[in-house]
């Protein structure tokens, strides 16, 4: 696109200031329709696989929300009760709001292997989308770049950038502008990219054109991912029982797993991709080539016991950057106690077990123990 172009641009906005924001008043249709292309073309030049614009109506979303709040399926992740004015209502978290724009990002190494690992119990299995920086700081860049990139274009014009950090039914809007749809498994799931991927929003108070919907959710008959859940964590098509989801309780939960689903865990230790893995539609996903999401200090097939074996310095220093540091040491090392009891039995791993008794915490203490229950031979 010319300068020429962008001079001629900022020449027909007229900037109003009314509530503290400026308001974009006077684009044609034909050059709001040339700047959300060029806004796409942008947002694939920052890293994003896909960029598409809604006006999202998410009150029809409330029923349905408070209704999965009240069966207590969020477990203790009671923000997620909190700011319903904000989370059906982008005008009240971004005042001025009229548009959306919804992105992904693909974050799957190729070379990291998923069932392999998986199938082999003395190494830890990380969530693909952990093994490297975290993705907040990441992607919240890259969309800060972008409006800035709109703004070098045609000067202010009122936005406000979230990666997984608001109240925000992100997964809604993406189905609404078309990105594709929410699986069984509660994921985006794209006919283009399967779920391998990360979503981001700029909220803006250009009025845009918008992008078509996805006038169809195409699980069809398939139930992989609810049959294939190692912890039986779906209540149904479309409703996941947070509180049993490995992913919760890994990550978000700060108690004593519960004993009925640690053997189901496996060498789970942050995170799970199971619900994902067996999906058809992963086959479409794309790899990433984006450096900060390659793998950090092999933790795509570190074994358990090094893994373990980190003091809380150890910790902090290789999970620098990195979402795992959400769990919180004490919570690792509970992971992977659990892990542990999972794995094969051998010599070492018991007397690690036994060591790390000695000054456990009583959380941790209770999961050390049943591991070390897992590897006595049967009376």
């Amino acid at each position: 696109m010319s300068h020429s172009y962008f001079t001629f641009l900022k020449g027909r906005i007229a900037l109003h200031l009314l509530s503290n924001d400026f308001i974009v008043s006077s684009l044609s249709d034909s050059e709001l329709h040339q700047l959300a292309q060029d806004i796409k073309q942008w947002a694939h030049e920052f890293g994003f696989s896909e960029c598409r614009i809604v006006d999202p109506s998410l009150e029809q979303y409330r029923e349905e929300f408070q209704a999965w709040l009240e069966q207590g399926y969020h477990g203790e992740m009671d923000y997620l009760a909190n700011h319903s004015d904000l989370r059906f209502a982008p005008a009240n978290l971004h005042e001025g709001t009229q548009r959306v724009l919804s992105l992904s990002m693909a974050y799957l190494p190729e070379s990291v292997e998923t069932i392999k690992r998986l199938q082999t119990k003395d190494q830890g299995y990380i969530a693909r989308y952990a093994l490297g920086r975290d993705y907040h700081k990441l992607i919240r860049k890259r969309l800060t770049q972008l409006a800035k990139r709109i703004e070098q274009a045609i000067g202010e014009h009122g936005y406000r950038a979230f990666v997984d950090s608001a109240p925000i039914l992100e997964r809604q809007i993406a189905e609404q502008a078309g990105m594709g749809w929410i699986g069984k498994n509660t994921l985006l799931l794209s006919p283009k990219a399967g779920s391998w991927f990360l979503l981001g929003e700029i909220f803006t108070n250009l009025p845009l054109p918008v992008d078509q919907a996805t006038q169809k959710r195409h699980c069809g008959s398939c139930s992989a991912c609810l049959d294939k859940c190692p912890t039986d964590a779906f209540v149904e098509p479309w409703v996941l029982d947070a509180s049993k989801c490995i992913s919760y309780l890994t990550i978000e939960y700060d108690g004593i797993i519960p004993e009925e689903l640690r053997a189901k865990m496996g060498n789970r230790i942050f995170g799970c991709d199971d619900c994902q893995l067996v999906c058809p539609w992963t086959k479409f996903a794309k790899y990433t080539q984006e450096p900060d999401f390659q793998p950090r200090h092999n933790l795509d097939s570190e074994d358990l016991l090094t893994l373990f074996s980190w003091d809380e310095a150890t910790f902090l220093k290789n999970t620098e950057g990195s979402p795992i540091r959400r769990t919180g040491y004490e919570n690792w090392r509970r992971n992977i106690a659990v892990a542990l009891g999972n794995a094969p039995t051998r010599v070492d791993l018991i007397e690690v077990l036994e060591q790390a008794r000695l000054e456990a915490s009583p959380k941790l203490l209770v999961h050390l123990e049943w591991a070390l229950k897992q590897h006595q031979a049967p009376q």
